[in-house]
């Protein structure tokens, strides 16, 4: 009987002894480089002509390079024409996202003219090589017919980039 109870409590003593474990974990953070953008050349059509009784559009490619829809010409003088260009910069590596405006109004007094259609080189997404990567971006402009000559411009837009 001593022999059975001796057993009932060691087995007690056994029981408690694996109720309960401990682990040790540890924390670490990495911080990385925020994400900038600035902007290095404004957006130009440059010169645009139209006719009195249609209009049309001037599409602005990421390469600089124009054309044409409608009855928009493009004079030989061309004047400048520049599509936008920003320099992103961040950690090396890292991928992010462009936001780029669907709308934009670009005003001469009480005129106005709108650009939409947005493009972006790379487009939608970048890889930051060595920390840094340029973005172009281009727009279609719509002309109206008969548009007021002039010089048009719009305050800003905004290109917006982020982390992936």
């Amino acid at each position: 009987m001593k022999k059975l109870f001796l057993l009932l409590i060691m087995a007690g003593f056994a029981v408690g002894a694996y109720a309960q474990a401990t682990a040790t974990a540890s924390a670490s953070a990495t911080v990385v480089t925020p994400i900038t953008i600035s902007k290095t050349v404004d957006m130009s059509f440059g010169n645009v002509a139209v006719k009195a009784d249609a209009g049309g559009t001037v599409i602005l490619n990421t390469s600089d390079g124009t054309t044409t829809t409608g009855n928009v010409t493009l004079p030989a003088t061309a004047g400048t024409i520049t599509s936008a260009s920003f320099t992103v910069n961040g950690e090396s590596g890292y991928t992010y996202a462009i936001t780029l405006p669907t709308t934009v109004q670009v005003s001469k007094d009480a005129d106005n003219m709108q650009l939409s259609d947005f493009t972006s080189l790379p487009s939608g997404t970048g890889t930051l090589t060595g920390g840094t990567e340029t973005v172009k971006v281009g727009a279609t402009l719509t002309v109206a017919a008969g548009q007021a000559s002039g010089t048009y411009s719009a305050g800003s837009f905004d290109v917006t980039v982020n982390y992936n």
